[in-house]
């Protein structure tokens, strides 16, 4: 244990230690495992082939959302309507058998708390402020906004998670980023991530856990934190926390899967103390005036290039590393786009509003404020609304949202990671140009050959009624 200040990665990793070795790497108690179909097959196999068993069933929650398609999933009988694509089929149903065979909760297809899991396991109340959670996927960092130390994990960890409730991991070296100041008009949370990638790079964090502190955190909804920790892993990070205040507490009461009565008083009284002391040192710090950022874009093939909207394209000849001038080079030509470039120039035929990023309600909500009374744009080929639960669709057609989408030309579907991934059917053509509220820019990330435009529900929402990337303050009359 140690007995410097600490900050509030270390509280809660000296929490969960079970054993460390001379090297310093240590068997860390896992207390939530979410496991979806993608990369949990493998690991049942492995559990299968060694004849174990989960170790805490009641600990883990199996959600599918990779593959599902985003189509309505049942006939009218009730009767379930399979995924065409033939590879999602085979691993939904793997995930549904194994969960069964294993004795592990599972959410269906048709169930009205079926989701994403980043977007599920918050608004269950399974992800609680101090714990420890493990899901094979990478962006399992949003959960920290709960003040969860939340890890994404490979298929063979999955496999010892289940196994032993346990991983085995080295410290991570800890990172402050102070986010200082009221963000301007048409500026969100998704803009204040992509342009603090922008400015650290996809590298900036590796090695660290971020602590994100500062009046733009402790103003921002629990849906806003929930954006900023998810893009964590984009810098590099291993994970992403944020301290649990009375925010968070009133965003987690009365959740489903939330402590109750006098366990509910008991909790909220140990998350006070989970603050990084006043004194405690972080490895290293950066602060950010959000005042000063603008409505960002991504112009390239990584979540680091980032430009404002009102930007242009930039030289690959004004980057002094090498390297990156060479990635810039590569990127600008898979993107088909020329240097110099305003980037309001850049037309758009597919947009995207959803993902583990972007697919809450307060993300619907200010995409459909934009959309509200227009019509896409003509050059726009498809446009996806994609919430990121049940509970989300629900509470976005209680509001009208659904309609607003539907009226202004967009598809409105059911819950799932849909057009981020392209796992599923939901896909960009190729050379199809998309403006996406997800967190990858990857080649072919939204489907062979597709281009990838990041940005905020918001400026999707403008790109869609222009048909162009566009600065969202000139639809509001804020520009």
């Amino acid at each position: 244990m140690r007995t410097h200040p600490r900050t509030l990665y270390e509280k809660i990793w000296d929490a969960h230690v079970v054993d460390r070795r001379d090297d310093g790497t240590c068997l860390l108690y896992i207390d939530r495992h979410l496991v979806h179909e993608v990369s949990s097959p493998q690991a049942f196999d492995g559990l299968r082939a060694a004849g174990r068993r989960v170790r805490r069933p009641d600990l883990t929650l199996a959600v599918p959302d990779h593959n599902l398609p985003t189509t309505p999933r049942r006939r009218a009988d009730g009767s379930r309507i399979p995924a065409t694509d033939p590879d999602s089929a085979i691993q939904l149903a793997a995930l549904e058998r194994n969960a069964a065979e294993f004795g592990i909760p599972y959410i269906d297809d048709a169930s009205a708390r079926q989701g994403i899991v980043h977007v599920v396991g918050p608004e269950l109340g399974f992800t609680l402020p101090g714990t420890t959670l493990a899901c094979g996927d990478s962006h399992t960092t949003a959960h920290g906004a709960l003040g969860a130390l939340a890890i994404g994990i490979g298929t063979s960890e999955v496999e010892h998670v289940l196994a032993t409730q346990t991983l085995l991991l080295k410290p991570s070296r800890t990172m402050e980023i102070r986010l200082e100041g009221a963000p301007g008009i048409g500026v969100c949370a998704k803009d204040i991530a992509l342009h603090l990638i922008g400015r650290i790079g996809i590298a900036g964090a590796t090695g660290h856990v971020i602590e994100y502190t500062g009046s733009t955190i402790r103003a921002m909804s629990i849906e806003a934190r929930l954006t900023i920790a998810n893009m964590s892993i984009e810098a590099g990070a291993r994970a992403g926390l944020i301290a649990p205040d009375a925010s968070t507490f009133a965003y987690l009461q009365g959740r489903p899967m939330a402590p109750k009565g006098t366990d509910w008083d008991a909790a909220v009284a140990r998350w006070r103390a989970l603050t990084s002391d006043p004194d405690a040192r972080y490895d290293r710090s950066i602060t950010v005036d959000v005042a000063q950022v603008p409505p960002s874009v991504t112009w390239g093939t990584s979540p680091q290039d980032v430009v404002p909207v009102t930007g242009g394209v930039p030289d690959p000849a004004a980057f002094e590393d090498p390297a990156r001038r060479a990635l810039a080079e590569q990127a600008l030509a898979y993107m088909g786009l020329e240097p110099g470039t305003p980037i309001a120039d850049i037309a758009i035929d597919h947009i995207f509003i959803g993902s583990c990023t972007n697919g809450r309600i307060e993300d619907l909500r200010a995409a459909a404020e934009v959309l509200r009374g227009r019509r896409i744009a003509a050059g726009i080929r498809r446009a996806m609304a994609v919430p990121g639960s049940g509970q989300v669709k629900r509470q976005a057609e209680a509001e009208g949202l659904d309609r607003i989408f539907r009226d202004a030309g967009f598809e409105w579907r059911e819950p799932g990671c849909s057009m981020c991934v392209g796992l599923n059917e939901d896909r960009v053509p190729p050379g199809g140009r998309c403006a996406s509220t997800s967190n990858r820019n990857f080649p072919g990330r939204q489907g062979p050959g597709s281009r990838t435009h990041l940005l905020s529900p918001a400026m999707a929402a403008a790109a869609a009624v222009t048909g162009h990337l566009t600065d969202v303050r000139e639809l509001t009359g804020n520009a």
